[in-house]
């Protein structure tokens, strides 16, 4: 059974960073892309940001791209997201995903491509 679980979230002032973490377990965590997504309250989840198994491919979602950096370490079976210059904006339930198929390198902002997800973390932007 594959488990996510998201921390590092919490309250930040405007201006602040926040790193997120997600620890997996349940299969072969190198094998398989990660996504990061949000949810604000009344919104659609959307994508934020992901990575492919290996680490050496990236997507960011415009609304964060060269504020944020998403990374793996495979030997520790975690993602992380570094989110810097943070907005009040930024403010939802922050989720990880993994990919239902191996060794993905693309297509990762259609959340029909994940299978697994954690039970998200919250992130508060006060301005």
């Amino acid at each position: 059974q594959v488990q996510l679980v998201e921390s590092g979230g919490g309250l930040v002032q405007a201006g602040g960073s926040l790193r997120l973490s997600c620890a997996a377990s349940g299969r072969t965590f190198s094998s398989y892309a990660m996504g990061w997504f949000r949810q604000a309250p009344g919104k659609e989840r959307e994508f934020v940001a992901g990575i492919s198994w290996g680490g050496r491919n990236t997507d960011y979602a415009d609304s964060v791209k060269g504020r944020s950096t998403v990374s793996r370490t495979n030997a520790k079976n975690t993602v992380y997201l570094q989110m810097n210059s943070l907005k009040p904006e930024d403010t939802a339930v922050y989720y990880c995903a993994q990919r239902e198929r191996p060794y993905a390198t693309s297509n990762y902002r259609n959340t029909l491509e994940y299978k697994y997800w954690g039970q998200g973390t919250q992130v508060t932007v006060s301005s």
